[in-house]
């Protein structure tokens, strides 16, 4: 029994000391930086067209919550990202009915493709 305990206390220092994982840095390149601050202007871009009220307005309307739209744009892909924001670029700037429709089908679409909603399962 002095000799289990006498483990245990041994073993206690032991797994209170375990070391901790180690951070690494290292330097990125001009082009990884570039690309970074190029999604982030394409982010903030796709951002703004959705945060206009009369398109927050038709995606509640469609039962997409915006907070949920504003999470996806986070997650897409450079790709995706680049294709929606085109895709905002060459609407009318006034917008109108159907270039909000548009946009809001576009965000839709992107998002029951990835499975945050299930809107497209009803129709």
């Amino acid at each position: 029994m002095l000799r289990e305990s006498m483990i245990a206390l041994a073993l206690v220092p032991a797994l209170v000391a375990v070391p901790a994982a180690s951070a690494r840095a290292g330097v990125i390149s001009t082009q990884q930086a570039l690309s970074a601050e190029m999604r982030q202007a394409k982010e903030t871009q796709v951002r703004a067209a959705l945060a206009r009220e009369d398109v927050r307005q038709a995606m509640l309307q469609l039962g997409v919550n915006p907070a949920d739209a504003d999470a996806r744009i986070a997650s897409l892909s450079d790709a995706e990202l680049l294709q929606l924001e085109g895709q905002v670029d060459r609407l009318p700037a006034g917008g109108g009915v159907l270039a909000v429709i548009g946009v809001v089908f576009v965000v839709l679409l992107i998002l029951e493709l990835v499975g945050v909603t299930n809107i497209f399962n009803k129709v």
